[in-house]
């Protein structure tokens, strides 16, 4: 797009971004809050990519999916049992194969890519209530089968795994800046490559089936093989985002792939906003700093009258802000942005 014919919303975006990355870019070598850098701002990296993926099937597929959250413990448990080996310790369960980390990543990463095409043939006639349950018994499914298949898992999971990372990336536990310039290097090229495919052939033809899939088949176009690839290519944002996951927390449990983990991927989803790509690297800043930053007890004091307004964990709290958000915005943090800018716009219209 031509410079010269940005909105304002566009030009105010684009400098925001433009020094949003200028301060990620610097931040570790500046050496502010290493407790950012290495635990705030690398899972927002990565969980925003998982999110990403997410908000790409709903905002250009039209497909809510479940299957985000398993498709990155997939990933992450293929290259755990491939890479690392003699059992980390004795206490983590997997086959520990011993093999090239640089192969097991391709693996991974094609692997889960493969299962993702699978899962979305097997998908793909289907849409709405019926496509969204479909995506769930796949979560279901990964977490049931991770969890009691010993020989790949178990409920302990796989340990150890950032211990064995390609040469050419290097020891991350001893250099974790590399991680976070990996993450945040890999969010960048999401995003880009996401903008991309929609403007793609490809991408305006599945934007045609969100919206016509009726008329699209008249066309001659294969709705079940657009919604097929497009579930396909989620699952490998979704692979690179459990790549670095295992890489960033060193393992891989039930417990992060299991019902709780996938609701929660789809609430920061939801709280960034789902029509747009960039809502899913806001909505997952917003998420893990609530996550961070929010006491597991926490009790709201009503005023005037003593006592507390209401009491409990982070849950509680999650789900109320989630709840206001959804009443307020349905189109999520990203679409409150865009408000500001119309009710400018309808400001300068009546003045």
């Amino acid at each position: 797009m031509n410079p010269a014919t940005w909105t304002h919303q566009q030009r105010v975006e684009r400098t925001i971004a433009a020094i949003a990355l200028v301060v990620l870019i610097i931040w570790p070598a500046a050496g502010w809050s290493p407790y950012w850098a290495h635990q705030i701002l690398i899972e927002t990296f990565l969980f925003g990519i998982a999110a990403a993926s997410l908000i790409f099937l709903s905002a250009y597929g039209g497909m809510i999916s479940l299957a985000q959250t398993a498709l990155f413990g997939i990933a992450g448990v293929i290259l755990g049992n491939l890479a690392t080996s003699g059992g980390a310790g004795g206490t983590s369960k997997g086959l520990h194969l011993g093999w090239d980390p640089t192969l097991a990543l391709v693996v991974a990463i094609v692997g889960t890519t493969a299962i993702g095409l699978i899962g979305g043939a097997v998908a793909s006639r289907n849409t709405g209530i019926y496509f969204l349950m479909i995506t769930l018994t796949y979560s279901v499914i990964a977490t049931y089968t991770l969890g009691q298949v010993t020989k790949i898992g178990g409920f302990s999971g796989i340990g150890g795994i950032n211990r064995y990372t390609p040469g050419w990336i290097g020891d991350l536990l001893k250099h974790p800046n590399r991680l976070y310039y990996i993450a945040l290097g890999t969010a960048i090229v999401v995003y880009v490559l996401i903008r991309y495919v929609v403007r793609t052939p490809f991408g305006v033809s599945l934007q045609g089936v969100r919206d016509e899939p009726i008329r699209m088949s008249s066309l001659g176009y294969a709705v079940p093989l657009h919604r097929t690839l497009a579930f396909g290519f989620a699952a490998f944002l979704a692979a690179l985002a459990g790549v670095l996951y295992v890489w960033w927390s060193g393992q891989i449990a039930p417990g992060n792939v299991d019902l709780p983990e996938t609701i929660s991927l789809l609430i920061m989803a939801v709280i960034g906003g789902l029509a747009r790509i960039e809502g899913a690297w806001v909505g997952a800043f917003a998420f893990i700093l609530m996550q961070n930053y929010i006491s597991t007890s926490t009790h709201i004091p009503l005023v005037g009258f003593g006592g507390t307004l209401f009491g409990g964990s982070f849950n509680t709290v999650i789900g109320i802000i989630f709840l206001v958000v959804v009443i307020v915005s349905p189109d999520g943090l990203m679409g409150l942005w865009g408000r500001v800018f119309e009710s400018k716009r309808e400001t300068s219209g009546g003045g």
